[in-house]
């Protein structure tokens, strides 16, 4: 169990650290429909998480001999590290430059207008199909897969992660239905930075993971 929690969190921080989901959700705190939308997308940022590693977990070979990594969890994680560092480089060269405003994607714009079905659908998106949140709780997945854990030690293992990877987006949600109007200043300045700085944070993580994944798949198939 300790080793499934301490090979997953280093991905569940890279998951964390997603600029943009986290802007999203800040604007949906300024929205009409501020505390049903920004529950909805926090429900579904959990569920697009654990759903990914889980499906990931339950492929066969990812376990070899005495409770080890097999040879599927090494290519697995060597292709995963690859689709990183391309995924990489294509945000370091689409990154802004010193001079230029980063202009606000279009979806953003329009979460205003979201319904909490909508924003669910947002949420799940964004943590289950964004490529680099898909990747690395794909890594998430094959890592705790590979372990041979009990049914019971890899629920756990899961939702440890799954919490872990979701607490930026939770922490806001939280701390408005507790706090309400008192945060705007200081959220309003976070969805800035956050925007603001997306491309270059993301290529950053995923030239990180990239190579540390590949690091264990050489390590595993080697």
């Amino acid at each position: 169990m300790a080793e499934a929690i301490g090979g997953t969190v280093a991905f569940a921080i890279g998951i964390a650290l997603s600029p943009l989901p986290v802007a999203a959700v800040i604007l949906m705190l300024f929205s009409g429909r501020a505390r049903s939308n920004s529950v909805s997308f926090m429900v579904a940022w959990l569920f697009g998480i654990a759903t990914v590693a889980t499906v990931v977990l339950l492929l066969p070979g990812l376990e070899g001999d005495d409770r080890t990594p097999g040879t599927a969890a090494g290519w697995i994680k060597l292709v995963l590290g690859l689709l990183l560092l391309v995924v990489a480089v294509r945000q370091w060269r689409s990154r802004p430059g010193d001079d230029e405003v980063p202009a606000m994607p279009g979806w953003m714009q329009r979460i205003d207008g979201l319904k909490p079905g909508a924003a669910f659908g947002l949420g799940f998106l964004l943590s289950a199909v964004n490529p680099k949140n898909l990747l690395l709780a794909a890594a998430a997945g094959v890592t705790i897969g590979s372990i041979g854990l009990s049914g019971g030690e890899t629920v756990a293992a899961v939702a440890m992660f799954t919490v872990l990877a979701a607490l930026t987006v939770a922490v806001p949600v939280i701390a408005y239905l507790v706090a309400g109007d008192r945060l705007d200043q200081l959220l309003d300045g976070a969805k800035e930075w956050l925007i603001r700085n997306n491309t270059a944070v993301m290529a950053v993580l995923m030239v990180i993971f990239g190579f540390g994944l590949l690091g264990d798949a050489i390590e595993i198939l080697f």
